[in-house]
């Protein structure tokens, strides 16, 4: 297949991830003759713009899929089940943002820096991990590729506009609402998030956990291929508009690495861009995250209290990285590696 005929979708345009599909696929300059972009019905006949030119929106019940390679799924699980089997049979692959089948044996959940090669294996459905998830393995990994990794503990700290726009309106409201003395009421998050932060929120699992640290520590696994590595993982949702940021402790097997070796091997990574001054006292922050492509890993220090263990801090925004730019590094991957073809 010539990559220049190359006929690509996203679905789920007008959502946050998809918006940002879009700009990425434009900043990237990722090779396509054809777009096509779907939403829900409210959006139908609308446009939206990709690389100065517009699209009209279409709806998925009752399209045709033929002609198309790669479709950039940004719509929720149901939609991903329920469209799955026509945009395959199309032969089409789909390049998934939601957890419908991140844990399916026979999909590939890639972080291309990561693991690429698993896409070699691709039966049409490819998955893009929890945005949560990919902040912490793209700062642990250049680390876990230098010593052999025990336990790792997370504390998230999530931004509103991981739970969409809605509730990132709601932030913006009710900051007002505090300010100006009025009664809060949430009506999007469950609890008042201005000034305040709590539990991520999805469903508590039997073992206490809630969905998004379950998913973190499932997904983790499965990318690095490692079931022997413990993860603890509390996620928590803060009243930051974007980007996600998260403290990280890293137990090793043996020895630690030293602080310089860790510090050069983040620096090396590709996505990664170490921030650690510590005169200034700059480290990672959201603010500087959002909009970025890199992950952003700082305070990197010896955990004085474990002799073979570091800490490190990490920031990367959930909307690029976290979804958008790595769907669309999956798909660069590719096309650069002649996988378009399902095995």
């Amino acid at each position: 297949m010539s990559v220049t005929n190359l006929n690509i979708a996203v679905v789920g345009a007008t959502g946050a991830v998809g918006a940002e599909m879009l700009r990425v696929l434009e900043e990237r300059n990722f090779p396509f003759s054809g777009l096509r972009v779907f939403a829900s019905s409210r959006s139908a006949g609308k446009t939206v713009t990709c690389k100065e030119k517009p699209y009209t929106l279409e709806t998925l019940e009752g399209a045709d899929f033929s002609g198309l390679d790669i479709a950039l799924f940004s719509a929720g699980s149901e939609t991903t089940k329920a469209y799955r089997k026509a945009f395959n049979d199309a032969g089409c692959i789909i390049i998934d943002n939601s957890s419908a089948y991140r844990m399916a044996g026979d999909v590939p959940l890639v972080i291309p820096e990561i693991n690429g090669e698993d896409l070699k294996g691709h039966s049409g459905m490819i998955a893009v991990p929890n945005c949560s998830a990919i902040v912490l393995l793209m700062a642990l990994y250049p680390i876990y590729k230098l010593t052999p990794v025990k336990r790792v503990v997370v504390s998230t700290y999530q931004a509103v506009s991981g739970a969409g726009a809605q509730a990132l309106r709601e932030l913006t409201e009710q900051t007002r609402d505090v300010l100006d003395g009025k009664v809060v009421t949430p009506t999007i998050l469950p609890h008042r998030i201005a000034f305040n932060l709590f539990s991520h929120n999805t469903t508590i699992n039997d073992e206490g956990y809630n969905g998004e640290e379950w998913k973190v520590i499932q997904e983790s696994k499965k990318i690095l291929h490692d079931d022997s590595i413990a993860i603890g993982v509390t996620c928590v949702r803060v009243p930051v508009e974007r980007a996600h940021t998260e403290s990280i402790n890293i137990e090793f097997m043996g020895e630690r690495p030293s602080l310089e070796a860790v510090r050069s091997a983040l620096g090396a990574f590709p996505g990664v861009k170490v921030v650690d001054d510590r005169a200034a006292n700059h480290f990672p922050m959201p603010i500087d995250a959002s909009g970025k492509d890199d992950v952003l890993v700082g305070r990197i220090r010896n955990d004085i209290s474990n002799p073979n263990a570091i800490d490190i801090f990490a920031s990367g925004d959930q909307l690029r990285k976290g979804a958008a730019l790595d769907a669309v590094q999956i798909a660069e991957y590719l096309v650069e590696h002649d996988l378009l073809t399902k095995k």
